[in-house]
C-alpha cells in the first residue's frame, strides 16, 4: 500500500494529518504538481483525474478522495475515532465535516486558483484547462470571512469544531485555515476563540505531518 502525495497541496495534507492521528505510517510516492507531473501518461494510468492524494492498496486497487481514504483508514484503525462514535455523532461529525469542506476548502480553492498567476488556466483541478474568473477569487475571499466568523461564534460554545473531541472536521477547518493563510487571508485578531482553536489544533503533533 502507498500514498501519491505532494507536500504543499492542501488535500493531501488533510490525509496525512489523520493518518499521523491514527500512528499509520505509508510508503508515500511524490508527484510534483508544479511540474505538471499529474499529467504525464504514467500518472494519468494511476487517477484519470489527475488529483492526489490516491492510495493504491497491494492488489492495484486505488482511492482517490479524501474522504474516502480516511474512511478506510477509519474502518481498519478505528482508534482514535475520527468520524465519531456511534450513529448520532457521526452523523454530526459528517455534517461538520461536509460543512467544512463545502464552505472552506472548495471556497479557498475557488480564491486561490481564480488568482494565483502559475494557474492561469488552471482555475480547476483536473485534467481540462479552464479560465481564471477573477470575481471567484474575490468572491472566495469574502466568503472565508464569514467562514471565519461562523466558525468563531461556533467554537465560544465547545472545544472542537464537531463538539468536544478533535475530528477529521477539525482537520479540515485545519488546513483551510492554513492553505487560507497562504494567500493572505487570516484569522481576524477579534475572533479570540477561532485563535484559540487553531493554537490547540496546530500545537498537536499531527499538524506538522
Amino acid at each position: 500500500m502507498k500514498l501519491y502525495d505532494y507536500k504543499l497541496a492542501p488535500n493531501p495534507r488533510r490525509v496525512r494529518v489523520f493518518l499521523a492521528e491514527k500512528g499509520v505510517t505509508l510508503p508515500s510516492v511524490q508527484i510534483d504538481l508544479r511540474a505538471g507531473e499529474q499529467f504525464t501518461p504514467e500518472f494519468r494510468a494511476i487517477n484519470p483525474e489527475c488529483t492526489v492524494p490516491v492510495l493504491e492498496f497491494d492488489d492495484g486497487k486505488r482511492i482517490g478522495e479524501v474522504v474516502a481514504i480516511c474512511t478506510y483508514f477509519e474502518a481498519t484503525h478505528p482508534s482514535p475515532p475520527l468520524m465519531g462514535v456511534g450513529a448520532e455523532d457521526q452523523a454530526i461529525v459528517a455534517a461538520w465535516q461536509h460543512r467544512m469542506e463545502r464552505q472552506g476548502m472548495w471556497v479557498a480553492a475557488d480564491a486561490f486558483r481564480n488568482s494565483a498567476p502559475g494557474l492561469k488556466g488552471r482555475a480547476l483541478p483536473g485534467p481540462e484547462d479552464y479560465a481564471q474568473i477573477p470575481a471567484l477569487a474575490e468572491r472566495g475571499r469574502a466568503r472565508l470571512g464569514k467562514l471565519f466568523e461562523l466558525l468563531d461564534g461556533e467554537l465560544a460554545n465547545r472545544e472542537f469544531v464537531a463538539g468536544d473531541r478533535y475530528t477529521i472536521a477539525d482537520i479540515t477547518a485545519l488546513v483551510t485555515v492554513d492553505f487560507a493563510a497562504r494567500f493572505g487571508v487570516t484569522i481576524p485578531n477579534a475572533s479570540a476563540h477561532l485563535q484559540r482553536w487553531h493554537q490547540v489544533v496546530s500545537a498537536r503533533p499531527s499538524a506538522a505531518a
